[in-house]
């Protein structure tokens, strides 16, 4: 079976390389890219059953690598590695994988055991593995009374981008009662006091945006990402 590994980090990279030719030789042979651009170009030419891929990569992330190439081809294989729990990852890839598709994720700070169980049994049992901690977040994102919808997802974005009301109903064609409505959703899931009374303390906005940031909803990458798709918006969009 063909297997890709799509890791910046050189050391790391090598040392995947090193772990799968030592202990899962059906894996074999191995590819080896260190950004995401060589990704798509390598699975589109040679079709690899797996990858093995860290989500935060020069240019694009494995989150869209992920979602292109499943576009193309939903069977192949996926074991993201990574550093990161936050929740947005978790949300977003549970948003792309196509229904029957085996992948798994595990934290790079596990050991390196666990990295082989969850590649033996993606790859050989066609099994999905995730790592506990991710199993945990997933049922937070996904299950739990806290869990956003979508469109309290959007809420959070356009208010930790700067948006005022008006700007929230300008960008998601609402009624300013309606960015309102979907601001209050919000506040609610969050554990927010929904107005902002006279000798408050805190801003809703503020918490709001405090409480994304503690639950992985929110980070510098996508937020980056995020403020990057606004701009483009108000380029076409203009008053």
């Amino acid at each position: 079976m063909k297997t890709l590994i799509v890791e910046d980090n050189t050391a790391q990279r090598e040392h995947l390389e090193r772990l799968l030719r030592e202990r899962i030789p059906q894996a074999l042979p191995l590819a080896a890219v260190g950004d995401g651009a060589q990704a798509l170009i390598h699975a589109r030419q040679e079709q690899p059953q797996l990858l093995v891929m860290d989500i935060q990569l020069p240019g694009l992330n494995g989150i869209e690598i992920a979602r292109r190439v499943w576009a193309e081809r939903s069977e192949t294989r996926i074991v993201f590695w990574s550093q990161f729990k936050d929740e947005i990852y978790v949300r977003r890839l549970a948003q792309i994988v196509p229904p029957e598709t085996v992948y798994g994720y595990v934290l790079k700070s596990s050991p390196d055991e666990k990295l082989v169980q969850a590649v033996r049994m993606v790859l050989l049992e066609e099994q999905c593995w995730l790592d506990r901690e991710i199993r945990g977040v997933q049922a937070r994102a996904l299950q739990s009374p806290s869990a956003l919808t979508d469109a309290e997802y959007e809420a959070l974005i356009d208010i930790a981008l700067g948006l005022t009301d008006r700007g929230i109903a300008r960008r998601r064609y609402l009624s300013r009662r309606g960015a309102q409505n979907r601001l209050h959703g919000l506040y609610t899931r969050l554990g927010v006091e929904r107005e902002e009374e006279p000798g408050s303390m805190f801003s809703p906005r503020s918490r709001a945006v405090f409480e994304g940031l503690q639950r992985g909803l929110l980070n510098a990458d996508v937020l980056a990402e995020e403020n990057a798709a606004l701009q483009r918006w108000l380029e076409e969009n203009p008053d």
